[in-house]
């Protein structure tokens, strides 16, 4: 495949600076090369095929492969809308070549220490300076024609690995001619700009998810690089195994509950239980998110400098530059400690729900990561134009090539309501717990020779067991919802929301497909990670999962995948 470079924004966007494409070819590994228009070949893929770049102006891509759908097939495990995929390349090829130091957006480049300025009014200058290029670099990618959250930000992805801040400022960018002041709320953990399609909470958790990954492979090349003739790197092995698993939870978390329905906030007058539903995950995820990657982060920072990657080198250049900035995405103890206090406040609507059974039948609809998203409703105005907002033409076709109906391939309604109502979607009140009883359900009736997918369920029984345990503390939490107690209960809810988000998404997953999220590998190391967190013991002997969870890292490394949850292949 190759794909030229996109004609210059025609509207009046901030200027961006676009390295030149390199002659040279990336490492042989890639997927995916960028070469002159000279050398490409197939057929073409252009703004007039329905994948227009908006007010970016034009972007031809050229497929190899009879079907230009295929792209979005070869581009991840588990394949994007075609729109997306070309959106997330233009961007790739925006940025330019990450080990390039003449470039811009290269890793060195951006990880090269900012100077120092003084006052408030350099730093909102720096802000909106931030914005400004994201916008650009956003509207010359076309990202404007992605209009559902989770599919905006995984076509943000090359923006979101390179730089914190700046993918951050792309993520709550809402459009050309947007301007970056205007807030939903006065919190500053919690605003964001009004016309974003990405809730509040989820901006910053989303961008550090991608960012610590960059570090996470900086570090597994160092260690799987040198680690076999080592053997004093071959003890950070399981350490980078455990990081990864633990940023796939993350990620499974964020990507969850950014396909969730955007659904209205409580109103101003609003109790503490009301709109529990509407927030809970968001609010979940920017807590647990920045708390359990700020312990990622650490590792990475020690096997780095184990491993000789000083601040001076680009793996210790970007954690230092991700650490710089995570106040300015609202992803430092600050922010999270907000999110920890909503947590709190919303203890006892939690506590006041009747138990559930089990979950049965097909996993809800925002935990299928392969299926297109909800359709997001369409701004006060906006005229609709015949397609869903992840790009599928409503009504017609998915990916696969099957009719849709207006239904998901599974024959589900895509709100996220399942038949039986177990819904995850709209006004309901987000309870994974029903996750956790299936798991916990099916350790029973595992096959014995499964011993992987027998110690997930008895780890999800542990699970539950004490989330029932946390049930009646939390009925009478909300008389203080700022007492330390009540923020211990939110921090417990809150990771073994994260284990049921994690459970439900690896079952979605397992559709003999054999994808490495489907296993069980990763969850069991995850779920490990997170009954330790809690304190609660392990449920007996298990297999440990840490050596084949390294061994999917270290191939992703050598193969130019990423280390995210749809095993995204990397242009560069």
């Amino acid at each position: 495949m190759a794909v030229t470079q996109p004609a210059a924004p025609s509207a009046p966007a901030p200027a961006v600076t676009v390295p030149p494409a390199r002659p040279a070819a990336p490492p042989s590994a890639a997927a995916f090369t960028a070469r002159p228009p000279a050398a490409a070949s197939g057929p073409s893929v252009s703004s007039s095929a329905g994948e227009e770049a908006g007010s970016g102006g034009g972007c031809a891509v050229r497929v190899a492969g009879p079907v230009p759908g295929a792209l979005a097939h070869r581009y991840a495990a588990l394949p994007p809308p075609l729109r997306v995929a070309l959106a997330a390349l233009r961007l790739e090829v925006l940025l330019g070549d990450p080990r390039d130091a003449a470039n811009p957006y290269s890793l060195p480049a951006l990880a090269a220490p900012a100077p120092a300025s003084a006052g408030s009014a350099a730093s909102a200058g720096a802000g909106e300076g931030r914005a400004g290029r994201a916008g650009g670099l956003l509207a010359a990618a076309g990202l404007g024609q992605v209009r559902a959250a989770d599919q905006r930000v995984r076509a943000l992805r090359p923006l979101l690995r390179r730089d914190l801040a700046l993918g951050h400022a792309a993520v709550t960018w809402g459009g050309p001619g947007m301007p970056p002041a205007g807030r939903v709320r006065g919190q500053a953990a919690e605003s964001s700009p009004v016309s974003s399609l990405v809730p509040a909470a989820l901006p910053g958790p989303a961008a550090l998810v991608a960012a610590a990954g960059s570090v996470l492979r900086q570090a597994a090349l160092a260690v799987a690089g040198r680690g076999g003739g080592e053997p004093a790197l071959r003890q950070w092995q399981p350490v980078l195994a455990a990081a990864f698993a633990d940023l796939l939870a993350c990620e499974s978390l964020t990507c969850v509950a950014l396909r969730r329905p955007a659904a209205p906030g409580p109103g101003p007058g609003a109790g503490a239980g009301a709109g529990v539903g509407a927030g809970l995950l968001g609010a979940v995820a920017g807590y647990v998110v920045p708390t359990v990657l700020a312990d990622v982060l650490a590792q990475l920072g020690l096997v780095l400098a184990e491993c000789g990657h000083g601040p001076a080198s680009t793996g210790g250049g970007m954690l230092a530059k991700l650490t710089r900035d995570l106040p300015l995405a609202g992803v430092d103890a600050a922010g999270a400690a907000y999110w920890q206090a909503r947590l709190a406040r919303a203890l006892p609507a939690l506590a006041a729900e009747e138990p559930r059974t089990a979950h049965r039948g097909p996993v809800p609809a925002p935990f299928r990561l392969a299926d297109p998203p909800a359709p997001a409703p369409a701004a006060v105005g906006e005229q609709g134009d015949g397609h869903t907002p992840d790009g599928h033409e409503s009504g017609r076709l998915t990916p696969d090539g099957h009719e849709t109906g207006g239904h998901t391939p599974d024959g589900h309604e895509p709100g996220g309501h399942e038949p039986g109502g177990y819904g995850v979607g709209g006004d309901d009140s987000v309870v994974l717990s029903g996750l956790l009883r299936a798991g916990a359900a099916r350790a029973d009736g595992a096959d014995g020779a499964d011993t992987g997918r027998a110690a997930l369920g008895a780890l999800a029984r542990r699970l539950l067991t004490e989330q029932r345990a946390l049930r009646r503390p939390c009925r009478t939490a909300g008389a203080e919802p700022g007492a330390v107690a009540a923020r211990a209960l939110a921090d417990r809810q809150a990771l073994l929301w994260l284990a049921a988000a994690v459970l439900g998404v690896r079952e979605a997953a397992d559709d003999g497909r054999g994808l490495f999220l489907g296993g069980t590998h990763w969850a069991l190391l995850a779920l490990t990670g997170i009954a330790g967190r809690l304190g609660v013991p392990l449920p007996g002997p298990a297999p440990d999962p840490r050596a084949p969870v390294w061994a999917e890292l270290a191939g992703r490394v050598r193969r130019g995948v990423d280390c995210d949850v749809y095993a995204t292949r990397l242009l560069w």
